[in-house]
This record gives C-alpha cells, structure tokens and sequence, in this order.
C-alpha cells in the first residue's frame, strides 16, 4: 500500500464523503436499520450518528482500512449503541449464515473490487426477513453524462481509492440475490458525473 493510500487518501475521503448532500442522503436511509447490524464498508463512521438507538442493539462495521477504522471506532465513542469494527477483506465476511436482521452499504460498492460476491455474502448473513439499506452512486441515466463518467472512470479510480463511477447498482443488487422493494435515484448537487445517487432498501430472493 503507498503511502498515499495509507495515510493521504482516508482523510480525503473522511472529508468527500462527511460533505452536506452526502450527509442529508445517509440520514435519509440509516435510521431504518434495526436489531442487529452489519455496515459493509462502515469507514470512518459517518453513519453512526443516523442510528436509532431505540431500533438498533449492536452495530458491526466491516472495512479493510485501518486508518478509516481508528476514526470510526472515535465516532462511535458518541453514540448509545455497542459498535465493533473488524478489519477483513469486505468480499468475505467472517459471521454465521442468517446473523443479521440489517444490512447496510452506503457508498462502498463503487470501490469493493468485485461487487457481486460481496452483495452474496451480505445475502448469505441476513436474516430471512430482514434488509438491505443501501445508499451508492453509480451509473447516470443520462447518455452524455455516462459517456463522461465512462472517459473519466480510469482517471478518477486511482485517485479515489478504487471507487467507479460508472456502476450499475440496482443490476449489481439483483444480481448478488436481492430484489429491490423501494427505489429512489437522482442526482446530488455537484459535478453530475460523480453524484447521481440510488438509495433503497432490498429483500432476499
């Protein structure tokens, strides 16, 4: 891991990702979680203020950086819910089949190298019942701003720590073994290319 990787790159993205918009679209989503659970991707912990600690029992964050995890567990130093942080590779997530009554993913599956065995494992841990809440930028539905995100993709990716812009992520959901039940997409404000957003929650097929 370069040094940007290790010590630059997770302070840029503690600040990208903690920006207004960004924030208004975790806060949209999050306090729907419930019982316990799994965050894909919890990074430094801009989630953990949006949990409802009448919902929630314990919350377990899983992410391969060290750094994003030490800001994350400071985070959660703040909030009434047991949190606990484990640095594993994302695609493999180390817990029992049916472990979880939610799971959730906000702005991770852009950079996860290979998404669908991912979203399989998340499938795998969740409770028969319970959800998926995910919160991801992908793919624009606008043909000239997909052009652009696809030009810009090989640029972008290595500055932004891995992360796509140009994904399909209701296809990705679908095709890791989940059926989308509520669906909101749209663009934040900023450079439309990297800030068209789907938000919703999924079911188990």
């Amino acid at each position: 891991m370069s040094f940007y990787d290790r010590h630059i790159l997770p302070h840029l993205l503690d600040c990208a990702c903690g920006m207004g918009q960004v924030m208004k679209a975790r806060a949209q989503i999050v306090p729907r979680a419930r019982g316990k659970v799994l965050e894909l991707g919890i990074g430094s912990g801009l989630n953990l203020q949006f949990y409802d600690p009448q919902k929630v029992t314990a919350i377990f964050g899983v992410d391969p950086s060290a750094e994003l995890q030490r800001k994350a567990r400071a985070r959660a130093q703040n909030i009434a819910i047991a949190v606990e942080t484990v640095p594993l590779v994302i695609e493999q997530i180390d817990a029992e089949d049916a472990s979880y009554d939610t799971v959730l993913c906000t702005f991770t599956l852009c950079t996860i190298p290979d998404p669908v065995p991912a979203i399989q494992e998340l499938r795998r841990v969740l409770k028969p019942g319970g959800e998926f809440l995910f919160c991801e930028h992908g793919i624009a539905p606008d043909a000239h701003i997909h052009r652009w995100q696809d030009r810009l993709n090989p640029l972008w990716k290595p500055l932004a720590g891995g992360c796509n812009l140009n994904r399909d992520i209701p296809e990705l959901i679908r095709a890791g073994g989940f059926n989308i039940v509520e669906l909101k997409q749209g663009y934040l404000p900023g450079p439309k290319p990297m800030t068209y957003v789907y938000s919703g929650v999924a079911t188990a097929i």
